[in-house]
């Protein structure tokens, strides 16, 4: 008979090795028929790929998706695959056992090997790697933590999401730093300007320049790796806001250049809901304050930036299957598909009269985003036509000289849907130029 301390030995083992195992829920659940799909298409380059119906259905089954509900706000949260949620759930139900003994001496011990992996899907060196919650956590720890004074000034965009806005705002009101804004003038496909708007806003008393990868809002890719060169030729550090990169994009950090980096887990990774990465360059984590207080802020640790007490570990370990399920497809199949689920809704309404698309479709300067607005219409009155009467759900834009709604296709999005999506656009801006000549 399994005594009580070989049972908690045999449940301590499984655990830490989890989604780092080949027991993993993944490859429990999809390893097989996964390749098996896989070897169908692997001649065919990512771009093909990405038009195999057959395959991709394989996909989409590996979500439990509200059929009621066409969801194509993905760039807010996406929802994760079943393997990801059971993985949560796994981990919760063991927490729950003894939270303070499976929590503290079981599941906070299985984020060694989590900080491996990101790393690796990061390209970067494990010590360099924080987990935490979400971008706006990440990012706000290094803007609230890099050691600036009064007259030092920081270049950003009127496009970076608004809770690094209001990071730098604070530190302007608290510290009297200077706080730059440059605007863009979107879409664009001019690599030159837009790098020359950030160049221009740069003085001697610049110290550090942020950029946004993919701009949330229309889903603008900025040239970020000749904004950072430019920035360091003029030794000014670069942070990067990845939340809509990072898992979506086939890249690693250092392609970028950049200094600082911060994403969202839960967004194209669709790791579980409240997860995000830090990234700070080695030799730079020993200058930045942690946002939660640490025994040691000046430690050269990366670990002094997780003191958060106490947290969701299910929700950390939980990655570890997202990752496998984001491998198992491929960083590049999976980003040329849901390029390819963009352009696929885009260019059947861009010819519909009265129908403005608000994003390049240019490979290079869009991937998953674009931003689409009727004549006649305000992004809310659309948002609210397309729920009400279709059952589709996007979100409503407008900020500077942008108004539209933002469309956000994933994986497991169907090109069934994104017929209903296009020939509802179709309806409703004929509906909207019918109302508008009376």
């Amino acid at each position: 008979m399994m005594t009580n301390d070989r049972r908690i030995f045999l449940k301590q083992a499984a655990t830490l090795a989890g989604a780092f195992s080949v027991n993993s829920l993944f490859n429990q659940a999809h390893a097989a028929e996964w390749q098996k799909a896989s070897q169908k298409i692997n001649h065919l380059t990512p771009a093909q790929a990405a038009q195999d119906e057959d395959y991709w259905a394989v996909i989409q089954r590996s979500f439990s998706v509200n059929s009621n509900i066409i969801n194509l706000n993905n760039g807010g949260v996406s929802p994760s695959p079943i393997v990801v949620q059971q993985a949560v759930e796994r981990y919760n139900l063991l927490a729950n056992e003894g939270p303070s003994y499976f929590m503290w001496r079981i599941l906070d011990q299985g984020r060694e090997p989590l900080r491996e992996k990101l790393a690796n899907l990061a390209g970067v060196n494990p010590e360099e790697i924080a987990v935490n919650r979400n971008a706006t956590e990440s990012l706000n720890t290094i803007i609230l933590g890099l050691d600036l004074k009064a007259g030092d000034e920081v270049v950003g965009s009127k496009f970076d999401y608004p809770h690094m806005v209001q990071a730098y705002k604070q530190r302007v009101m608290r510290d009297g730093i200077v706080y730059n804004q440059v605007n863009l003038n979107l879409p664009s496909e001019n690599d030159e300007e837009m790098v020359k708007a950030y160049e221009s806003a740069i003085t001697s008393k610049t110290k550090l320049v942020h950029v946004t990868h993919v701009i949330n809002w229309v889903g603008q890719i900025l040239p970020v790796k000749k904004i950072c060169d430019m920035a360091h030729a003029k030794g000014v550090e670069v942070i990067v806001d990845g939340a809509h990169s990072f898992g979506l994009m086939d890249f690693k950090i250092p392609d970028l250049g950049c200094d600082y980096f911060g994403t969202s887990l839960h967004k194209f990774l669709s790791a579980p809901i409240g997860s995000g990465m830090m990234w700070i360059k080695k030799e730079k984590i020993e200058k930045i304050w942690p946002l939660p207080s640490s025994g040691e802020p000046h430690s050269k640790d990366i670990r002094k930036f997780e003191e958060l007490g106490t947290r969701s570990f299910p929700i950390e370990q939980g990655i570890g299957e997202a990752i496998n399920f984001h491998e198992g497809i491929g960083s590049k199949r999976k980003e040329e598909r849901i390029r390819y689920l963009k352009n696929y809704w885009a260019t059947k309404v861009q010819q519909i009269p009265n129908v403005k698309l608000h994003t390049s479709l240019n490979p290079k300067y869009s991937c998953a985003i674009c931003g689409v607005s009727i004549d006649g219409m305000t992004p809310g009155e659309l948002d609210t036509a397309l729920f009400n009467n279709y059952k589709i759900h996007v979100v409503g834009i407008k900020i500077e000289n942008i108004s539209c709604v933002r469309v956000t296709p994933h994986v497991y999005t169907s090109l069934h849907d994104l017929d209903k999506f296009a020939r509802a656009i179709d309806e409703i801006a004929a509906k909207a130029k019918s109302t508008g000549s009376k």
